[in-house]
């Protein structure tokens, strides 16, 4: 039997990168992680999971949750490392 824990280690995703997509889909973290990694076997998937971490930042700032806008950066500078598709130079030359 699987646990969560091996599921997020099969994923591709780290557990702060689903955790952004389950706050921003609204989703348990098993939905989030399923829906993270289909995404990241799209063409443009890494773009769309780096987009959600952006909108995730913007509405801490918009809440003026300063703790989690700063852990929601150190978790998009790590999915970019790890998946440079998504990255703005990237975008760029598309």
């Amino acid at each position: 039997m699987l646990t969560i824990d091996d599921c997020i280690a099969l994923s591709e995703l780290t557990e702060n990168e689903i955790d952004a997509i389950a706050l921003h889909e609204n989703l348990t973290e098993m939905a989030a992680l399923e829906l993270g990694n289909y995404l990241l076997h799209l063409p443009n998937g890494e773009r769309a999971i780096r987009r959600i971490i952006l909108d995730d930042i913007e509405r801490a700032q918009e809440h003026r949750n300063h703790v989690n806008s700063a852990k929601l950066k150190l978790v998009l500078k790590a999915f970019i490392s790890t998946h440079p598709a998504a990255s703005v130079r990237a975008v760029e030359r598309d």
